[in-house]
C-alpha cells in the first residue's frame, strides 16, 4: 500500500469515528418533553409554564448544564383532548426518546400520560393539573405533582368557607375530571369542619359551555347562602365573565379555587366580577419578598408581562430537574426518582418540598377576594390569608388508603 493509500485510510478510519461519535456527542442532552394545551383560554395558564421552565433551563445551561449535558425541551400541543395528548406523549418518548415527560393542565390527560410514565418507566412531572388522584389512588413511582391538588386546594377552600356564615350551598362546575374533584375536594372538607350546612343542589355542564346565563338563573332560583363554583382551566374566564354580565356575584357570594389568579383576572380586565373568593399558589405582588421581586423582575424582563400561578409551576420543574440530576450524580431513572424523593428547592414562595412518600409538592396556598386596585388595569387578590400546606394537605394515611382502594 503507498503512502497515499495509507493517508486515505486513515482519513476515512477518522471520519468513520467521528460519524459513529456523532449519535453519542448528540445524546450527551437530557430531553424534556412537554404536552400541554396551548390553544384557547387554557394557555392563559400553560404560557407561563413552558416560558418559565425555559427561563430557569436557559440559565442551568448558559452555566454548563447539569453534569456536563444541557437540557433541551421540545413541546406537544394537546388542544385539551385526552386522545391527541395521549399520543403525542406516546411519540416523545417513541420516537423523540425523551428522558423526562411534563405537562399537563387537563386532569384527565395527566391521569393517562401518569400511566404511560408507569409503563414505560419514565418521570412524568404533572405542572397543572389538579386532580388528588394523579399521587392520590393513582399515584406511583413515576408521577410527580408540581401544582397543588383538589385535596389541598379542596381543604383551603373548605377552611375559608367553614368561617363564613353560609349553611345552604350550591354547587356547579365542569362535568369532567378536574370538576367534580375539585367539588368533592371543597364539600366532603367542609361537611367535617362544619357538620351544619347543607347541599341543595348541583348543576354540572359540558367542557367548553357557551352559556352559562340558564345554570345561573337555575342557581338563583334555588336562593342558596353561597355556590361553589368548580370550573377548569378552559371556562374560569368565561364564567367570570357571565357572572359579571349577569350580576351573579352580586346576588350571592361564590368561591372559586382560581378566581384571584392572574391568569384568569387579567383577559378580562377591570370587567372581572368583584367580591369574588379564591385560592391560589402565587401572587406577583405577595408574598412581598426579595425572592418573589427577583423572579418578578427576571420574568418580566424576559417576557414583558408579570408572571402568573403557572410560572412558579415551571420554575419549580426546572429547579427539580436540574437539582434531581445533580443530586443523584448520573443519568439515570431510577437514581433521578430517588433523588427527587424528599427534595427541597428554593422558590418565591419559600422553601417547596417534594414528599416522598406521594411525589407530591408541598406548596402554600393562599386565600384571598377579588377586587379592583389602584394602578393595575385587571383585578387582585385582597384580604389574603396564608394556609401551609400542612394545614392543608392530605395525611400519608389518607394517601395509603386511597391506594387500598
Amino acid at each position: 500500500m503507498n503512502r497515499f493509500s495509507l493517508i486515505s485510510a486513515f482519513l476515512a478510519w477518522v471520519l468513520a469515528l467521528a460519524l459513529c461519535a456523532a449519535p453519542a456527542m448528540a445524546a450527551k442532552t437530557i430531553k424534556v418533553g412537554i404536552v400541554d394545551c396551548y390553544s384557547g383560554p387554557p394557555s392563559t395558564y400553560t404560557n407561563d409554564v413552558r416560558d418559565a421552565f425555559k427561563l430557569e433551563i436557559d440559565k442551568v445551561n448558559a452555566a454548563g448544564g447539569v453534569l456536563g449535558r444541557k437540557i433541551e425541551f421540545v413541546t406537544r400541543d394537546s388542544k385539551f383532548k385526552v386522545d391527541l395528548g395521549l399520543s403525542a406523549a406516546k411519540e416523545l418518548v417513541m420516537r423523540e426518546e425523551v428522558d423526562i415527560l411534563m405537562g399537563t393542565i387537563n386532569s384527565a390527560l395527566a391521569l393517562a400520560i401518569s400511566d404511560l410514565a408507569r409503563k414505560e418507566r419514565i418521570p412524568f412531572l404533572a405542572t397543572f393539573a389538579k386532580s388528588a388522584k394523579i399521587t392520590g389512588e393513582a399515584g406511583h413511582r413515576y408521577v410527580f405533582s408540581i401544582t397543588e391538588n383538589t385535596a389541598l386546594a379542596g381543604k383551603a377552600g373548605a377552611v375559608g368557607l367553614a368561617k363564613m356564615p353560609f349553611v345552604k350551598y350550591w354547587i356547579a362546575g365542569d362535568d369532567y375530571e378536574y370538576g367534580h374533584a375539585i367539588a368533592d375536594g371543597v364539600w366532603e372538607n367542609l361537611r367535617t369542619l362544619r357538620p351544619d350546612v347543607e347541599l341543595l343542589g348541583q348543576s354540572w355542564w359540558k367542557v367548553g359551555e357557551p352559556d352559562f346565563t340558564p345554570y345561573i338563573t337555575a342557581m338563583l332560583s334555588a336562593n342558596p347562602d353561597a355556590v361553589i363554583v368548580a370550573t377548569g382551566g378552559r371556562d374560569c374566564v368565561p364564567f367570570l365573565k357571565a357572572a359579571k354580565a349577569t350580576g351573579f356575584n352580586e346576588r350571592v357570594p361564590f368561591y372559586m379555587h382560581t378566581a384571584t389568579e392572574l391568569s384568569t383576572l387579567k383577559p378580562l380586565g377591570l370587567d372581572a366580577p368583584e367580591g369574588v373568593l379564591g385560592t391560589s399558589n402565587y401572587f406577583f405582588y405577595y408574598p412581598n419578598s426579595k425572592a418573589n421581586r427577583q423572579f418578578v423582575k427576571e420574568f418580566q424582563d424576559a417576557y414583558g408581562r408579570y408572571p402568573a400561578v403557572g410560572a412558579v409551576y415551571g420554575l419549580l420543574a426546572a429547579k427539580y430537574i436540574t437539582g434531581a440530576y445533580q443530586k443523584a450524580g448520573k443519568v439515570h431513572t431510577e437514581k433521578f426518582i430517588d433523588a427527587m424523593e424528599g427534595m427541597t428547592v428554593d422558590s418565591p414562595v419559600g422553601p417547596v418540598t417534594m414528599r416522598a412518600y406521594d411525589h407530591q409538592a408541598m406548596l402554600p396556598m393562599f386565600m384571598g377576594k377579588t377586587k379592583k386596585a389602584e394602578g393595575y388595569d385587571f383585578l387582585i387578590a385582597t384580604d389574603i390569608v396564608t394556609l401551609e400546606p400542612e394545614e392543608v394537605a392530605p395525611s400519608i394515611e389518607e394517601i395509603r388508603k386511597a391506594r387500598m382502594k
